[in-house]
């Protein structure tokens, strides 16, 4: 086994070389990364989540937006075949979260695939992995916050009977001057975080059941009122509508990654972070497929372009009263905002684990000693994605999450090989079954659904990955650990 209590040490001997694309490929030894996990600027974070808060983490920054807002985006480009786009994006999902298990049980440290790639494939690749983790938890933060306001206007319509106006409730462009209500749910989810990880992990788990009761509650009633009609024609649009689907839907299963953000303050990371990346998975998976399927059947898919708040609008249209569908609206207020909760815990420990490498600023590391959180970084990055969630629209922040998520994750799985490579003998609690051929397959996977996407998520992808190498290499580069501790050495 690994010894946790090592000291840091910089024997590899890429960590030596700075300059040229040595110093672009300097590793940091899995050992160290270990040794240093939880350590911090001022404080350590604290080893306090069970395998059970893992699980609910990784199901709260799954189940949330990607079934209760984004599906009415989806299903406008698959027809009733939305449920293959769903199947599409869980199994590349699921190639993805065998890597993801392996190196957490691994590597169980904070940063999640960013830590993986610099003990892998070296700093610039896993500058590049970090930057767009940061991309994809950031941006989903307040996609995430925006399909939070869709439900909290039905849900005081369908009690008060009064909504947010427009000019309050949506973003420019779409109506709106701002999303008020998208920047209130992260600032509430960044007052749960700025009071300690096990607190804000035991409102997620309230959060979490009761999102599971308004989806079971959704199937039970939207059951009442399927038709197998809809089904007649079972993708209009094609397979190309399918795939589109499938790559914008792929933004609903980035949350198992959160898990992994967690890996230094589990308990027990190596035996429980990947049980919980693959229970979370399993569950998140037949729930969304589940749901797809009753809401396809309920309504015809032509119905589902423009609607807000979808499958409260089903439940009213198959009861014939508002009772049930304020119920699902208020489940919804409740689950979305448990998302935004746990991807915007996810977002800081990246932050953290990028400002102890010295690839960002130092204030990111900064962690409080009565907390055990990283406070300063909390605050800053609500208030980044708060700002997001307020001023843009849902749809061109749903594919900018997922293609930063397909990036990362398809970088993930080229991690899994290089480490088995490089490093065979190393223990680990779990391994990806039949060799390579998995995250071989989760890569292309994420390759196929990159490629699913349109020109405009591609460029706004290229303009943010040119703006982070420019950071790395006037910042980074220079500022990096391995990098300072090297030239000490000289």
């Amino acid at each position: 086994m690994l010894d946790h209590g090592a000291a840091p040490t910089v024997d590899d001997s890429t960590a030596r070389k700075t300059s040229g694309l040595s110093a672009l490929t300097r590793r940091k030894p899995v050992e160290r990364l270990v040794a240093e996990g939880g350590q911090g600027e001022g404080g350590s974070l604290r080893r306090s989540l069970s395998m059970w808060q893992l699980t609910m983490i990784s199901i709260g920054a799954t189940l949330g937006t990607g079934i209760f807002v984004v599906l009415g985006d989806a299903v406008p480009k698959a027809g009733p075949a939305v449920t293959l786009a769903f199947v599409i994006a869980g199994l590349t999902a699921l190639f993805s979260a065998l890597s993801y298990a392996e190196l957490a049980g691994a590597i169980p440290v904070a940063g999640s695939s960013y830590s993986y790639a610099y003990a892998t494939m070296g700093e610039l690749v896993a500058w590049v992995c970090g930057w767009c983790l940061v991309l994809e938890y950031g941006v989903s933060v307040a996609a995430v916050a925006v399909g939070w306001g869709e439900y909290l206007n039905e849900l005081l319509d369908g009690t008060i009977g009064v909504t947010i106006p427009a000019m309050l409730s949506s973003a420019p462009g779409e109506g709106g001057v701002i999303n008020l209500p998208g920047l209130i749910v992260v600032l509430l989810a960044m007052v749960f975080l700025l009071g300690g990880a096990r607190e804000s992990a035991l409102v997620n788990t309230i959060m979490v059941f009761v999102k599971i009761a308004a989806l079971v509650l959704f199937c039970a009633i939207g059951f009442m009122g399927f038709k197998s009609g809809n089904y007649a024609d079972f993708m209009p649009l094609g397979m190309a509508g399918v795939s589109a689907a499938g790559a914008s839907l792929f933004f609903s299963y980035i949350g198992f990654d959160a898990a992994s953000t967690a890996g230094e303050e589990a308990k027990d990371p190596k035996r429980d972070l990947p049980r919980a990346i693959m229970l979370s998975l399993l569950i998140v998976t037949v729930l969304y497929v589940l749901v797809a399927a009753v809401a396809v059947g309920a309504w015809n898919w032509k119905d589902f372009e423009g609607s807000e708040a979808t499958l409260a609008a089903i439940m009213n249209d198959v009861t014939g009263q508002t009772f049930f569908g304020t119920l699902l609206a208020l489940g919804a207020v409740i689950s979305i905002a448990s998302v935004v909760l746990t991807v915007l815990y996810g977002q800081t420990r990246v932050l953290f684990a990028m400002s102890r490498d010295g690839l960002v600023p130092k204030v990111f590391a900064k962690v409080n000693p009565k907390t055990g959180t990283p406070r300063v970084n909390t605050v800053i990055v609500s208030l980044f994605c708060g700002a997001l969630a307020s001023v843009i629209p849902l749809g061109k922040l749903v594919d900018a999450t997922s293609i930063g998520t397909l990036f990362a994750f398809g970088l993930v799985n080229i991690a899994v090989i290089v480490l088995r490579y490089t490093r065979p003998d190393m223990p680990r609690t779990f391994r990806v079954p039949l060799g390579w051929l998995f995250p071989v397959l989760g890569f292309l996977f994420c390759a196929y659904n990159m490629f699913s996407l349109d020109v405009v998520t591609w460029v706004v992808f290229g303009c943010w990955m040119a703006a982070g190498l420019v950071f790395y290499f006037l910042y980074g580069m220079r500022r990096s650990r391995l990098a300072t501790e090297a030239s000490a050495e000289k």
